[in-house]
């Protein structure tokens, strides 16, 4: 659940903030483009992973800037300069009560974070800054930038498809196929700005210019970017690690723009490390496990065809067989996924043998099921699990049939004798997964 949303005033305009943990040092996250503070942080567990973690050893404080999210709305021609938007701070840390806090800026929120720290280093502890610019137009002096006619083109086509998953494939390449996340990508924008908000906020980025400012911070500062960041090049962090006294800079590996997606505990590992003196030892355990992924085939167009609520309660039936099924054959639910779930076995014939009768039990509701079944090592977070155990289960369940458990050749060797029977379906490459993968249908 998200924690409780709380204003104060700035002038005429309401901030609005949260307060997560209790940690011994204040860390104020200040956001890139556009927010909402309960759709952003909190709506996808991926990301509230990523901010729960920042809160074991902080106490962290969230916030909208004004024009966004849950913040007073203003006119377009009055959104913040980032001098309003050092005030918004200023009044968020005095509300909590806080004299001197850590500042972690993301992306566009880089740069009032070190115009900040520049002009109230008596407010600041540290400086931390996560795939961030001190400039993001291009000129003869600074190559690293897209050019002002790329920004426009890129500006026309948000635009257009504003509150779509438009620019996902950009910011998290490692989880633009997934729909969840897809899902929540499109809810931010739409629920942190209006599509005028958003262009003019855009608008107002690519103006930014700092470079001077640089080398007046004498905060300790940290500067994380990703060698393969798709929209904020790593030569603007290069850039500002040279031109901050004493900066650290730290450069990742990966393309993701936002930092909770990806390798996470990277960045996380980075930030306590720097802000607290204490590497954190991975709080996951590695097992062996039988990852299985199921959905409903079609389930756009039913949707579409019988009306929200009708497929709602259609939807929770399937939900409740599922759920009698994993009881059934051992095996732990880990979450939904729109319109199917995760699920993980200890032993891989009861998952297939699962995978059967949730197809079976979906007809009986009036749906179709697909099931991907893939055995691996998987990474277990508290009640999450990832790695490319999971990844390879999604991509075998995207090419099973209607109807059909379609497992790889690992879930076949492993279940000889158990009585189930396998057809081959051929070699197959999966998508962002490596070498060829044999896989097969499972029948009784």
């Amino acid at each position: 659940m998200a924690p409780e949303t709380r204003y104060t005033k700035v002038g005429d305009v309401h901030i609005a903030y949260q307060v997560v943990g209790d940690g011994p040092l204040d860390l104020v996250v200040v956001p890139g483009w556009v927010s909402h503070l309960e759709v952003q942080y909190w709506e996808e567990p991926i990301v509230a992973r990523f901010f729960e973690r920042l809160a074991t050893f902080s106490r962290l404080i969230l916030f909208d800037k004004r024009g966004t999210g849950l913040s007073d709305r203003v006119a377009p021609s009055a959104l913040p300069t980032l001098e309003q938007r050092m005030e918004d701070v200023n009044a968020v840390m005095d509300a909590v009560g806080s004299s001197r806090a850590a500042l972690f800026g993301i992306s566009e929120g880089g740069a009032m974070c070190a115009l900040f720290a520049a002009t109230y280093p008596d407010r600041v502890s540290a400086l931390v800054m996560s795939g961030c610019f001190p400039k993001w137009i291009k000129d003869d002096d600074y190559p690293w930038a897209p050019t002002r006619e790329q920004h426009e083109a890129a500006m026309d086509a948000y635009e257009a498809r504003w509150g779509t998953p438009i620019g996902f494939k950009t910011v998290a390449p490692s989880v633009a196929d997934d729909e969840r996340c897809q899902n929540w990508w499109a809810r931010n924008l739409r629920m942190g700005a209006s599509p005028a908000d958003g262009i003019a906020l855009y608008r107002m980025n690519i103006e930014i210019d700092i470079r001077a400012v640089l080398p007046t911070i004498g905060i300790p500062t940290l500067i994380l970017h990703r060698a393969g960041d798709r929209l904020i090049d790593v030569g603007n962090s290069r850039y500002m690690a040279e031109h901050i006294p004493g900066a650290k800079y730290v450069e990742l590996e990966g393309s993701d723009h936002l930092p909770w997606f990806g390798d996470a505990s990277a960045p996380l590992g980075e930030i306590q490390e720097f802000l607290t003196g204490v590497r954190p030892t991975e709080d996951y355990e590695r097992i062996l496990t039988t990852v299985l992924l199921t959905d409903v085939v079609g389930s756009t167009a039913k949707a579409a065809s019988i009306g929200d609520a009708q497929w709602r309660n259609q939807l929770e039936a399937f939900y409740q067989s599922v759920r009698q099924e994993l009881a059934r054959f051992r095996g732990t639910l880990i979450r939904t996924t729109g319109d199917g779930v995760l699920a993980t076995f200890d032993g891989p014939a009861r998952a297939v043998r699962c995978g059967m009768a949730i197809c079976r039990k979906a007809r009986s509701v009036g749906l179709e099921a697909r099931v991907g079944i893939h055995t691996g090592e998987v990474q277990m977070m508290d009640e999450e699990i990832g790695g490319i155990t999971v990844h390879i289960a999604a991509r075998v369940m995207d090419i099973a049939g209607t109807g059909e458990v379609l497992v790889s050749s690992t879930v076949k060797d492993i279940t000889a004798g158990a009585g189930i029977e396998f057809e081959q379906r051929g070699t197959h490459t999966l998508k962002g997964v490596p070498d060829q993968w044999q896989l097969f249908s499972a029948s009784d």
